[in-house]
């Protein structure tokens, strides 16, 4: 069998899909790396709601989604920005999504650490902000997750300087009750946050970063990098302190930032993870047994479906993260909260389609195929 495919010129091209995928089993969480998987939401395909309503989730799925990812051994980040925080799913919708995953994770076994923003403000003062970071901390902590401090668009909007960004961040991790994972997300995944932690010059900013890391010995697990800057993130990791981690966010050079180098190597917290979920997990049971090259193998070959899925705009990656999750048959249907299925071309998502079966992503093959043929005939392609 084959589809036929459209390419962004408009012309259509044939392929032939992969026949087995690739064999990948559930196993036990890693030695060698600490690696949680950016896990998205499932829409409620029968809700009536607009792009403004709040979101509709479909628990059930979204919930077999990290009982998946789990059953791998990887950890889930939940509700970050994969899970489309601040992009059709709002602090109430975040809460609810945090408490149900916390309480699966306990019956599981499954790790889990959640994202603690400021998202229930458009605006604010540095008062109202700290207070935001608190509720949501809360939160977290009675659901007995990790907390992870993501950026704020309403600090990066307000703080005058970095030390602003060190006083509201000191005072979240005085209080907090366990070591949390600092984020540092980059403006090309939301240009609101271009300037984060007081500068738009790099080098200044990590200065403010590593400052903040510092003072608040064991209060900091790790920091999640996500520039897409492999050379920046390697230098950093450097100069962190002792015993906190670096966990990439770098979705353009992951392989590399993982395996290491003399000085060191990155854990991981991915958005692509979530479609690489099965293959990443062998990919890291190698790194496990000393096989790195084993893992390169195996992990090299992903970047370039990562590339493709994180072009500009970055920040709608969740929807070839979606599509991926639907052509995999861990959803029944193709739609997202706040309508962000329609935020990529008809092109774009075949190219995904073509790449993620290349690498035998699915798990079943026909059913890929044919999902993929009834999405090209509804934009008019007889596939």
């Amino acid at each position: 069998m084959t589809v036929r495919l459209p390419r962004a010129d408009g012309t259509l091209r044939t392929y032939e899909p992969r026949a087995r995928p690739l064999a990948v089993l559930p196993g036990t969480p890693f030695t060698s790396r600490t690696v949680f998987a950016a896990a998205h939401v499932v829409a409620d395909p029968y809700a009536d709601v607009s792009p403004d309503s709040p979101a509709a989730v479909d628990w059930d799925a979204t919930l077999a989604f990290r009982r998946h990812l789990w059953s791998h051994g990887l950890g889930v980040a939940e509700a970050m920005d994969t899970a489309q925080r601040g992009m059709g799913l709002d602090w109430a919708g975040a809460a609810e999504l945090i408490r149900r995953s916390a309480a699966e994770a306990r019956g599981t076994g499954g790790r889990i650490a959640c994202g603690v923003g400021t998202d229930q403000l458009t605006g604010g003062t540095l008062a109202e902000i700290r207070a935001a970071y608190e509720e949501q901390l809360a939160v977290v902590e009675e659901a007995g997750a990790q907390a992870v401090l993501m950026a704020s668009r309403a600090l990066a909007a307000t703080a005058t300087g970095p030390e602003d960004y060190l006083e509201i961040y000191g005072h979240l991790l005085r209080q907090s009750a366990e070591p949390v994972i600092l984020h540092w997300l980059g403006p090309v995944f939301d240009p609101a946050l271009r300037g984060y932690w007081g500068s738009a010059d790099l080098d200044a900013a990590t200065g403010t970063f590593l400052e903040l890391v510092a003072a608040h010995p064991g209060k900091v697990d790790g920091v999640k990098i996500s520039l897409l800057d492999a050379g920046r993130e390697a230098e950093l990791r450097r100069r962190l302190p002792r015993g906190v981690r670096c966990y990439t966010g770098d979705d353009f050079h992951y392989p590399e930032l993982i395996a290491g180098d003399d000085s060191g190597f990155s854990h991981a917290l991915l958005g692509v993870f979530d479609p690489l979920g099965p293959l990443a997990a062998r990919a890291v049971r190698a790194l496990d047994t000393g096989d790195t090259e084993g893992f390169r193998a195996l992990l090299d070959p992903t970047v370039e479906l990562s590339r493709h899925l994180f072009r500009p705009p970055t920040r709608f990656y969740k929807t070839g993260v979606v599509l991926l999750a639907w052509l995999a048959g861990h959803q029944s249907h193709f739609a997202m909260v706040g309508g962000l299925q329609s935020a990529r071309s008809l092109p774009h998502l075949a190219r995904a389609y073509e790449l993620a079966d290349g690498l035998g992503l699915f798990p079943d093959p026909g059913l890929a195929e044919e999902r993929i043929k009834n999405l090209l005939s509804l934009y008019g392609v007889n596939a």
